[in-house]
């Protein structure tokens, strides 16, 4: 829980950037200013922001809305052109996982190098080294150069080391999905354990359902500036009708998201009405969903997760097995099987796509995605119009 104290305070924070039309333009720019032509662009404009001691805080915005140059301005690699960045505590950042390494040197090595980068001394670091070392789980590779290392083994040790300082503040830009197989659930579980020893957190991600699940408060970025800022789903909601209001969203298909556990999907099934012709009577017929999956006999039982939404990607409605509470039998190799029934489908007149997800114990990390595993058409009688029909009830005497 967050408390009234801040470790992060911003006022007036802008980046601005002389960009010229074109490298000749440039070059003159640089031996006389007064021959420099070009035009101002604002990478960030006037922002005021504040992160409470303990707080969670979601940082959403298209791509070029200046989130990033947010976060490197809060870490002091840039510079601003105006307004001003407090930090109180010790900062950990989750950018360009591994932009303090040396190459030529070897893991060890760059355990201390990028460690004092990141504010520790030799003794706080030879004190952690070990458990560095044990969670990154690259083995005999510690004592090789760092060019040698696969990119996964690359990010392993340097999130095991920026995540090891105990910080004060963390800041994650989309890196809950670090490396690969098991280590993507650990590096997940530790944010989590940070989270809960009261680690301030800025969670910069186009996953809109990890910002709402983890985060206190949402801040919506958009050409610079701060669109909104308020309740995660409050944020997210007016995010998602902006991007639907955008042109380019209607062409938009849904993203895929990678596998980041050792848990999968093995088989999905759509029925309706018990058939494979995917077609409905709305408030009439039944639709049926079989998910098989599979999981690592260590790890907790997954949660099914389904997802109904338009062609575009806008969700019509979702559901889980976390959400009601409800957790999958699981077999000795790992096999678990679930259903999910709408019965009556309430879907009105219109063509959907269902799409299927396993989530951790938690119901926040995502193993793996199965988009648009079907895609269904549902027609009406009635006259009804829009995308779902709602229980609701009329009452005429008063």
């Amino acid at each position: 829980m967050s408390s009234s104290a801040s470790v992060i305070s911003i006022e007036g924070l802008s980046k601005s950037y002389l960009t010229h039309p074109n490298p000749l333009r440039r070059l003159h720019a640089m031996f006389d200013r007064t021959q420099a032509n070009g035009y101002e662009f604002h990478a960030l404009k006037q922002v005021d922001l504040e992160l409470k001691s303990g707080e969670v805080l979601g940082l959403i915005g298209r791509n070029g809305a200046g989130k990033s140059t947010l976060l490197q301005l809060i870490c002091g690699t840039l510079t601003p052109t105006t307004g001003q960045v407090t930090v109180h505590g010790r900062v950990a950042a989750l950018l360009e996982l591994g932009a303090g390494f040396n190459p030529e040197f070897t893991g060890r090595e760059n355990v201390f190098l990028y460690g004092s980068v990141l504010g520790l001394s030799r003794k706080e670091l030879m004190a952690r080294y070990n458990a560095i070392v044990s969670f990154a789980g690259i083995g005999d590779f510690i004592e090789q150069p760092v060019k040698t290392y696969s990119s996964g083994m690359y990010m392993r040790l340097a999130f095991s080391i920026a995540t090891h300082i105990d910080p004060d503040i963390l800041i994650i830009d989309e890196a809950l999905s670090v490396g690969d197989g098991a280590f993507g659930r650990k590096s997940f579980e530790r944010i989590m354990q940070l989270k809960e020893r009261g680690c301030s957190i800025i969670f910069c991600s186009h996953s809109l359902y990890q910002v709402d699940a983890l985060c206190h408060r949402a801040v919506w970025l958009d050409a610079g500036t701060v669109r909104m800022c308020g309740e995660p789903g409050e944020v997210i909601s007016a995010y998602e009708e902006h991007l639907l209001d955008t042109p380019e969203s209607a062409k938009a298909e849904p993203a895929k998201a990678p596998s980041v556990g050792r848990a999968r999907i093995t088989d999905t099934r759509v029925l309706c009405d018990g058939h494979s012709e995917m077609r409905l009577q709305s408030g009439a017929s039944e639709l049926r969903i079989e998910i098989d999956f599979r999981s690592d006999l260590t790890l907790p039982i997954p949660h099914a997760a389904v997802t109904i939404h338009l062609k575009d990607g806008t969700p019509v409605t979702s559901t889980s097995t976390h959400l009601t509470g409800q957790i999958a039998d699981r077999d000795a190799e790992g096999r678990s099987s679930v259903t999910l029934l709408f019965s009556p489908c309430e879907l009105l007149q219109g063509r959907y796509r269902i799409s299927v997800h396993l989530l951790c114990e938690q119901g926040i990390h995502l193993y793996e995605s199965a988009e648009a595993v079907a895609s269904i058409e549902v027609i009406q009688e009635s006259a009804e119009f829009g995308v779902a029909r709602i229980p609701h009830q009329w009452i005429t005497d008063v």
